[in-house]
């Protein structure tokens, strides 16, 4: 791995490791994508622009109208399932029921039902998490994606970018200002597809294993079942939006990034997408049997029901059953993932091997070098401090670990250290075993990367904290964690969207913005 100049924030970036992404410092501002244009001047900064503002596309179950954004056009809350409330909550999704006239799809729709994100949380309030809930409220009718165009009804057959928002699998949603996908619809002349599916208790709840009735043998993994609905939606519809059904990238980062791991090992998603890109949420195993009754059982008393009548739990409020979820939660152990049912779910994703049905889809996988700050607030350890940790969590060989980490970074504060020693015991580990994984199929390739630049928000005190290359993979230089459209976060934005869109076209990420991008062996 290459050292990188600290003082020259605008050449820090993507370090590079042996077969993996070298993007900071190693090539000129000049060589990459051309500066964005001009502001627009102020009679266009509020509208579509010239020519038409409304926009109509035909799809399977209906006609949807959208708007213009400039040159995207854009379609929000469209539905690819029916609602999932009462007699439907816990069952596998169903198509949209077909509509007459022209559904309006401008504003977003609901979300699945989630807490908010604590105000008192800086790192929340750096990703903007506590936006979720106020962009359509929540509710069971959330089967819907949104859409980012430069052009409908034309045959212009662009790659499909396809993002599974974060939030682990309890929170997040789609409609985030951080997944906005207009930037990169317009860099990338690609369409931008975000989606939203069931959270938690909704998508996850195994009640199978507690002995209900045969219809809810799907519950604990409805949630995925949501997620190939979607990508279904997209192979049959995503045409008349401009977009290629033969080129469709997946991605997300965190949670996101553990849902492109799951649908790489879901049977049902095979050939339904053929690229995949994970940031920072290395999922190499679901939920056990175990897990998932141990889950259940905790929910259901919760809401002070036996297991013997589970069915009644389609008898609640959405937000009786939520706040059920969360009095369950509150229990060391217990969280609502996917559950390896055997029958939908029939292997692991990546352990003890990578699934083989989607051995050709090339793949994308990364870390950010602290990705565990995203978790930590002891902003002030000091160095004694920091001993007594690596101690704590690697026992003897913390102090050999500490030595080495100091050897490299002695500048660096403990903080950072403690963060990026806990992000190369968990999540780098993870996201190494999945490319060595990918890689020994000897099929489609993996390139892997390490996001080096840190984010300047919050006086810089997060490093290169969990989902800080969220908004260069959207292109969204205005986000706050790039630093609000400065020059250094614009060229990483530029750079890391090149990659994607890359990646999307052909499968491959190399292009003029970066070095030579090898993959992973």
């Amino acid at each position: 791995m290459t050292d990188v100049d600290a003082a020259a924030v605008s050449r820090r970036g993507i370090l590079a490791a042996p077969a993996a992404l070298a993007l900071a410092g190693a090539v000129p501002a000049a060589q990459a994508q051309p500066a964005p244009p001009a502001p627009a001047p102020a009679h266009v900064l509020g509208g579509g622009g010239s020519g038409e503002i409304f926009h109509t596309v035909e799809t399977r179950y209906g006609r949807v109208q959208g708007i213009a954004n400039g040159t995207i056009k854009e379609f929000k809350g469209v539905p690819y399932g029916a609602p999932t409330g009462g007699a439907h909550r816990f069952m596998p999704p169903r198509p949209p029921q077909p509509w007459s006239g022209v559904l309006e799809c401008i504003g977003y729709r609901p979300i699945s039902p989630q807490t908010p994100a604590d105000l008192r949380s800086d790192y929340a309030m750096l990703i903007m998490w506590d936006r979720h809930v106020g962009c359509g409220g929540m509710g069971e009718d959330v089967l819907t994606l949104n859409i980012w165009t430069p052009g409908v009804n034309d045959n212009a057959r662009r790659p499909v970018m396809v993002s599974f928002h974060g939030g682990g699998w309890e929170t997040g949603s789609g409609n985030a200002p951080g997944y906005d996908g207009a930037q990169l619809a317009s860099f990338g002349d690609a369409v931008v597809v975000t989606v939203n599916h069931r959270l938690s208790s909704f998508g996850y709840l195994d009640l199978a294993s507690v002995g209900a009735p045969p219809e809810f043998a799907s519950a604990g993994v409805t949630g995925v079942m949501d997620m190939v609905a979607s990508l279904e939606w997209v192979r049959d519809n995503i045409a008349a939006f401009g977009g290629d059904p033969g080129k469709v990238m997946i991605f997300g980062q965190s949670g996101g990034g553990a849902k492109t791991s799951a649908l790489m090992g879901t049977p049902a998603a095979a050939g339904l997408f053929h690229r995949a890109a994970v940031q920072s949420g290395s999922m190499l195993r679901f939920a056990s049997r175990e897990q998932g009754e141990r889950n259940a059982r905790a929910l259901l008393a919760a809401a002070g029901i036996p297991a013997s009548r589970a069915a009644d739990l389609q008898k609640l409020s959405w937000q009786a059953l939520l706040a059920a979820q969360v009095q369950a939660a509150s229990t060391p152990g217990v969280s609502f993932t996917p559950v390896l049912d055997g029958k939908y779910l029939t292997q692991n994703p990546f352990d003890p091997v990578a699934p083989s049905a989607t051995a050709n889809v090339p793949m994308i996988i990364s870390t950010t070098l602290e990705d565990a700050a995203l978790r930590l607030t002891n902003f002030n350890l000091d160095e004694g401090g920091l001993q007594a940790l690596m101690a704590q969590r690697f026992g003897p060989s913390g102090a050999e670990g500490l030595a080495l980490y100091r050897a490299r970074y002695p500048k660096k504060s403990p903080f950072l250290v403690q963060a990026q020693a806990f992000t190369d015991a968990t999540a780098r580990r993870n996201a190494t075993l999945q490319a060595e994984r990918k890689a020994a199929l000897n099929a489609a390739p993996a390139y892997l990367y390490l996001w080096a630049w840190p984010t300047p928000a919050f006086s810089g005190k997060f490093g290169a904290v969990h989902g800080i290359d969220v908004s260069a993979s959207f292109h969204n230089y205005r986000d706050g964690t790039v630093d609000v459209g400065t020059q250094p976060g614009r060229l990483m934005c530029d750079r890391l969207a090149s990659a994607w869109v890359a990646f999307a076209r052909t499968g491959d990420p190399n292009c003029e913005a970066i070095p030579h991008w090898a993959p992973y062996n």
